[in-house]
């Protein structure tokens, strides 16, 4: 009877185990998945243009002369044009030379140039030098551009800077220039 009570037990052990291979892949089929996805939608390159140049015209030795950010056709103007949708922001910087160079006939020669606390605008609504939109920073230092958000209908920032040149009374005759840049970048707010 020992020997038929052993088998039972044996043939209950392997009955449990066959129970337990048979039900535990169900238990693992039971499980719920879920599938997401990451998405990125990267935006278009800025495009910075400088669709007029700050123009001094004809000054005369000795004398001081300015352009104000608000001379239609003189004051400099630099366009920033990229993706507006949720009003996305641009750091920007100018780099503004120190002096306007003529460099004729073998020899060179400096104008002074400077730039004031208050001779550059920053306008998100496309108006001009002379009208700028609501909202505009009108008269603000172009050392220390703020960021800015490309926004409304146009998607563009436009930046109006004036400026001042000292000739000095014998300033050699001739024309003088000095790039002036801007670089622009978005800022991820």
């Amino acid at each position: 009877m020992q020997g038929y009570s052993r088998m039972k037990r044996l043939l209950a052990t392997a009955v449990l185990a066959v129970i337990v291979v048979v039900t535990a892949p169900s238990l693992i089929m039971a499980q719920e998945v879920a599938v997401g996805q990451a998405t990125a939608n990267v935006l278009a390159v800025l495009v910075v243009t400088a669709p007029q140049d700050l123009d001094f015209g004809d000054i005369l030795q000795g004398v001081e002369t300015s352009v104000a950010r608000t001379a239609a056709a003189d004051a400099g103007i630099f366009q920033i044009t990229g993706e507006g949708t949720g009003n996305r922001e641009v750091s920007m910087n100018l780099q503004l030379p120190e002096y306007l160079w003529n460099g004729g006939a073998g020899v060179q020669d400096r104008l002074v140039i400077s730039f004031s606390a208050t001779d550059a605008t920053v306008d998100t609504t496309a108006g001009t030098p002379d009208v700028p939109g609501a909202g505009a920073l009108v008269g603000i230092n172009p050392n220390i551009l703020p960021d800015t958000g490309i926004g409304g209908a146009a998607g563009v920032i436009r930046i109006y800077l004036g400026g001042t040149v000292f000739p000095s009374v014998d300033q050699r005759a001739g024309a003088y220039a000095a790039d002036i840049i801007l670089t622009a970048a978005y800022t991820g707010d």
